[in-house]
């Protein structure tokens, strides 16, 4: 999860709803500007027009003309015209210069504004470390978004769209403007120190070109790229993917699985708060060395990678553990944490 808290939840992803509230300041100091300019012509209109024996038309006139700092169309015969004339030049003036720093101050402040997000941002991404890479922020990159916030993982966004920027922005999500294909972009976001990298863009061009960057400037991160079509998925995997995910492909899966084994999907239903993870058995830790039965406590252990590179399905309980194993287990999050601290070095468990 970011480290920046979201100010809204990621389902309400929308547009950004902040610029009318920013300018409202803006758009009431001009109403003021307005308002004294319309006091200062009907008072000169008619302080011209009884001290200057002229038309009303004229003293509008003049009133316009003195504002405008273009000088009265006459000049004033009476005492009391020629301190109208200095009050309205005064006013007139200042008005007109404070709606015109008015204007300037609503031009800037939005680049401004900009960019001191993005320096904000990038100070923010630098601190990070461990976090995932979503390449895409559309209907995937979003879903995957809300997956990585509720699992609590730090992730940053890359995309190009202004659109999805001003969504990210609105709900707190990092985010850097740019095509994530550019090696400068992903190393704005941390590759070299991230955990693992999510190409999900709508185009499968783009997520080989996001593939073959990645891979490059960090040849042991994880990557898994989205595939529209079955023929990007070997191209995908020649590029560096580690896995390839056709969305359509699992989606038609799951619905097919849903149609004919309605109970195990009734199932998942029932108890969503039960989660799959891998935990890596580190040396030196309460498992290394141990068995099954007596580290994993009431999580399930349904696999064991061992660090040779085997993998056991539903391991007995009596398989032993050493460092570098992983387990894949399955269990409610304070059970996955119990047995995440017994799989680590003494010294943090110890810790926590």
């Amino acid at each position: 999860m970011p480290e920046r808290r979201p100010r809204h939840a990621l389902d309400s992803f929308g547009p950004r709803e902040r610029t009318r509230a920013d300018l409202l300041p803006f758009l009431q100091r001009l109403g003021w500007v307005a308002l004294v300019l319309v006091v200062l012509l009907t008072a000169g209109t008619l302080a011209y027009s009884l001290f200057e024996d002229v038309s009303v038309w004229n003293g509008f006139l003049w009133s316009l003309d003195t504002i405008a700092t273009e000088g009265a169309r006459n000049e004033p015969d009476t005492l009391a015209g020629e301190i109208t004339w200095v009050v309205l030049i005064v006013l007139g003036v200042g008005t007109l210069l404070y709606a015109l720093v008015t204007v300037v101050e609503v031009l800037v402040s939005g680049h401004l504004r900009t960019l001191l997000d993005e320096r904000r941002e990038l100070r923010a991404i630098n601190s990070l470390s461990n976090h995932v890479i979503i390449c895409g922020f559309g209907r995937v990159g979003r879903q995957v978004a809300r997956d990585l916030q509720a699992a609590g993982e730090r992730y940053v966004v890359i995309d190009q769209l202004q659109e999805h920027q001003d969504e990210a922005f609105a709900v707190g999500v990092r985010f850097i403007a740019g095509t994530a294909s550019d090696d400068e972009h992903l190393r704005q976001a941390g590759i070299e120190r991230a955990r693992a990298l999510i190409a999900c863009v709508d185009s499968d061009a783009e997520n080989v070109f996001i593939v073959l960057s990645a891979r490059q400037l960090n040849p042991g991160l994880p990557i898994i790229a989205r595939a529209a079509s079955q023929a990007t998925e070997p191209k995908l995997t020649a590029a560096g993917a580690t896995r390839v995910i056709s969305p359509y492909r699992t989606t038609g899966s799951a619905m097919a699985r849903a149609a004919l084994t309605p109970q195990i999907f009734a199932a998942i239903d029932v108890a969503p708060e039960y989660r799959l993870e891998e935990i890596e058995v580190e040396p030196g830790s309460e498992a290394d060395g141990r068995d099954i039965v007596g580290v994993r406590g009431e999580a399930i252990v349904v696999g064991v990678r061992h660090a040779d590179g085997s993998f056991v399905p539903q391991p007995p309980g009596s398989t032993p553990l050493c460092g570098g194993d992983v387990l894949v287990a399955l269990g409610q999050p304070h059970t996955l944490k119990r047995l995440e601290a017994a799989l680590a070095p003494r010294r943090h468990a110890e810790r926590a």
